[in-house]
């Protein structure tokens, strides 16, 4: 009976804990939205759910170290709880950082475009995919996917690279571009960051599920030995 209440117990940090992705993933899509179509209200909104956010992280963390303190739980049990601590950090700052898109985008808002937002929304799209793909493999318990992240990172990188390839020669063409440009690059840097994010999760639970660290490559190296 003690163990299924505990089980029960477990799926509510779940839920907490898949809610609060669910909140990010909205907050990192219209930070980006509100870019591309230029709507501020959108950047509003992603204002009020970061309240949400940090609240929520509060709440998860104290549930969480409750059952470590109340329940003494068996050692698979404690790590998936400790890994549920570190998740949640990761994704506070995942939200922090969609709110530093905002900022950029409500200055940029006051100015005319200086071009199309294409690569950006992408950037953007392969980061959500990638968060909601991490927490799959943490839930599921699934190390090929959580690898698989790990590799969509590389993405995201040779993306950020070309948007700033990019602005630089905007830059270079007329010097009143520079303050867009620059809060653009800033903006792709966001998303960069974000997916880094993703992929320190990834590893985490690639690690906690197989007993291996692949930060930095280090099992592809160890094997080239």
């Amino acid at each position: 009976m003690i163990g299924r209440y505990f089980d029960e117990e477990l799926k509510l940090l779940n839920k907490k804990l898949t809610d609060v992705a669910d909140l990010v993933k909205d907050m990192i899509s219209k930070s980006i939205r509100a870019l591309k179509e230029r709507q501020e209200d959108l950047i509003e909104d992603v204002f009020k759910k970061e309240e949400i956010v940090n609240m929520s992280q509060i709440d998860i963390d104290d549930y969480a170290l409750e059952l470590i303190a109340l329940k003494q739980p068996a050692a698979m049990d404690l790590r998936f709880i400790i890994a549920t601590i570190k998740i949640n950090s990761e994704l506070e700052r995942m939200a922090d950082l969609a709110v530093n898109i905002c900022e950029r985008t409500k200055e940029l808002l006051s100015e005319p475009p200086l071009k199309p937002i294409i690569d950006l929304p992408r950037m953007a799209e392969i980061a959500q995919q990638m968060l909601e793909d991490t927490l799959k493999a943490f839930l599921e318990k699934n190390p090929d996917l959580a690898k698989d992240v790990c590799k969509r990172d590389d993405l995201v990188d040779d993306l950020n690279d070309q948007i700033f390839r990019e602005l630089i020669t905007y830059m270079l063409q007329d010097n009143q571009n520079i303050n867009r440009a620059i809060k653009l690059i800033l903006v792709s840097r966001y998303l960069e960051r974000i997916a880094d994010h993703s992929t320190n999760i990834a590893e985490d639970v690639y690690y906690i599920i197989k007993g291996k660290d692949i930060r930095h490559h280090i099992e592809e190296k160890m094997m080239g030995k």
